[in-house]
C-alpha cells in the first residue's frame, strides 16, 4: 500500500468541499484502496485522523484511530474506523478548549473549541449505516476531520491566535521541558 502525500496548507485543494461518495462506489476495489491507503498514511505520519481531501481526493470520506487513555499515536495497530459521508449533531455542553495539531499544517499546536459531544450518522466502509455518540478525544478528532470536508482548518477555528504555537516550543513553553508528550497532530 503507497504512502500518498498530504497537502499542506496553501493547496486548494484544502480549502474546497468535498463530495458526498455514491454508496454505490463503496464496495470497489478502488475506493477500498484508497482507504487502505489513508489508513497506511495516517499511521506513516503518525496523525490519528486522515480526511480524502487532505490526500487530494475530493470525496466525504476520513479514516481515524483514537488512542487510548495514556496509549501514544505510534502504537500503529489500534482500531481503525472509517467514517463515509459523515453528518455531525453537537450534544449538549459547553464547547472545550484544547490542544490541535494538523497532518496538513506540520509543528504548529493551537487552543481550538469543540463540542464535547457528537451524535455521528454516516456509513462504514461496508456501506453500513452508523449512529452512534462519540464523546472526548475521539469526538474531537471526528469534528477536526469532519472540518476537512468543508475545507475548514483547525486555525479557522481558533478563537485567538496568541495560543497558536511550533510543536518545539510548545513542548518546552507549554507543557514543561522534558516531560515525555504525545507529538500527535490530528489529521
Amino acid at each position: 500500500m503507497p504512502i500518498l502525500p498530504i497537502l499542506r496548507l496553501g493547496h486548494p485543494a484544502l480549502r474546497a468541499q468535498a463530495r458526498p461518495v455514491d454508496p454505490a462506489q463503496i464496495p470497489t476495489p478502488p475506493f477500498q484502496q484508497l482507504i487502505d491507503d489513508m489508513v497506511e498514511t495516517m499511521r506513516d505520519a503518525r496523525g490519528v485522523g486522515l480526511a480524502a481531501p487532505q490526500v487530494g481526493v475530493p470525496l466525504q470520506v476520513f479514516v481515524y484511530s483514537p488512542p487510548l487513555q495514556g496509549e501514544k499515536a505510534e502504537d500503529a495497530e489500534r482500531e481503525v474506523r472509517v467514517l463515509v459521508n459523515p453528518m455531525l449533531n453537537p450534544q449538549s455542553g459547553e464547547l472545550v478548549y484544547d490542544w490541535e495539531g494538523c497532518l496538513s499544517i506540520p509543528d504548529l499546536r493551537g487552543l481550538v473549541p469543540r463540542h464535547p459531544a457528537i451524535r455521528v450518522l454516516g456509513l462504514d466502509r461496508t456501506g453500513r449505516h452508523l449512529d452512534f455518540v462519540a464523546t472526548g478525544f475521539e469526538a474531537r478528532i471526528i469534528q477536526h476531520e469532519f472540518d476537512h470536508l468543508n475545507g475548514v482548518i483547525f486555525l479557522d477555528r481558533m478563537r485567538d491566535l496568541r495560543s497558536l504555537a511550533f510543536s518545539a516550543e510548545w513542548d518546552r513553553y507549554m507543557t514543561g521541558e522534558g516531560e515525555d508528550l504525545d507529538s500527535t497532530a490530528v489529521g
